[in-house]
């Protein structure tokens, strides 16, 4: 294969499970900070973070936000991407609240999705239209880039409305998601990843996430067809079958060694912010 940079994201945290599923989620400012410069130092350039309060209930709060920020940011360069998904447990505008915490890019989710298992199964994940423009208006005025998340094809019909409406900038950031059964995502398969890729506008630069057991096959796929990888605790708690992960930067450690075996390096932070159109970033760390 031709050589090229691949950005790794790492989920550390996510808004379902918890320390009882998975004792060695980080879930508290220090922990998620740590958790980051590790996956930092083992090459992951982007840091997705889901924020939790202090009794682990998923929080939109920009305080935590900008406590777990200043807290990476006193380690590394790492490029900052906060949830706007949350938890089941919050409205629009509580999870609309972390962008207040200014990071590089959030995530926006791009369409309703009901949930079909767990604590809030039943309940509906609210991603109307309108309330879609009002996510990535908000980031628009901050300068926050949006990771458009694809749960499955419909959704990318939204990419294109906030194309057409000059609500996004190119190139576009866009999430292919596969084998989440939490939110009905489309199966973990790779016709399916391949179908949807088809599907992306021009200008557009993919990301590749797959649930559970999905996550190996899909980020290793997403190599091979030119794109970019996520993985983290939030996606799996499971390192291999039967084995609980004991850290995130396991996760990109195997990422990192599979892309070198394919010809391909993991991206730097910087690298990332280049391929991304980001602004590069003044860096004072205390290691």
């Amino acid at each position: 294969m031709k050589s090229r940079k691949v950005i790794i994201t790492v989920a550390q945290t996510g808004g379902v499970a918890a320390k009882k599923e998975a004792p060695y989620m980080p879930t508290q400012p220090e922990e998620i900070a740590d958790s980051a410069y590790d996956c930092f130092n083992s090459g992951a350039a982007i840091v997705h973070i889901h924020a939790r309060d202090e009794d682990e209930n998923p929080t939109g709060d920009p305080k935590v936000y900008d406590k777990i920020h200043e807290l990476i940011r006193k380690k590394c360069n790492i490029i900052l991407q906060d949830s706007t998904g949350g938890g089941g447990n919050l409205t629009i505008e509580q999870r609309a609240s972390s962008l207040q915490a200014n990071p590089e890019m959030a995530s926006l989710n791009m369409g309703i999705l009901w949930r079909t298992v767990g604590k809030y199964a039943g309940s509906l994940f609210s991603n109307t239209r309108p309330e879609i423009e009002y996510f990535v208006t908000e980031m628009k005025k901050r300068g926050i880039k949006p990771e458009m998340e694809i749960f499955h094809h419909g959704m990318i019909r939204e990419v294109e409305n906030l194309i057409s409406k000059d609500l996004v900038d190119p190139p576009y950031y866009v999430n292919l998601i596969v084998g989440m059964h939490y939110q009905g995502a489309v199966p973990g398969t790779l016709d399916m990843l391949d179908s949807m890729k088809a599907m992306l506008p021009k200008d557009a630069i993919f990301n590749v996430m797959g649930v559970g057991r999905a996550q190996l096959p899909a980020i290793v796929h997403s190599m091979l067809i030119g794109g970019n990888i996520r993985v983290g605790m939030e996606d799996n708690v499971y390192y291999r079958k039967g084995e609980l992960a004991k850290s995130n930067a396991q996760f990109v450690e195997r990422a990192v060694r599979i892309l070198k075996e394919l010809n391909l390096e993991p991206a730097t932070p910087d690298e990332a912010r280049e391929i991304l159109g980001l602004e590069r970033i003044k860096q004072k760390t205390t290691g």
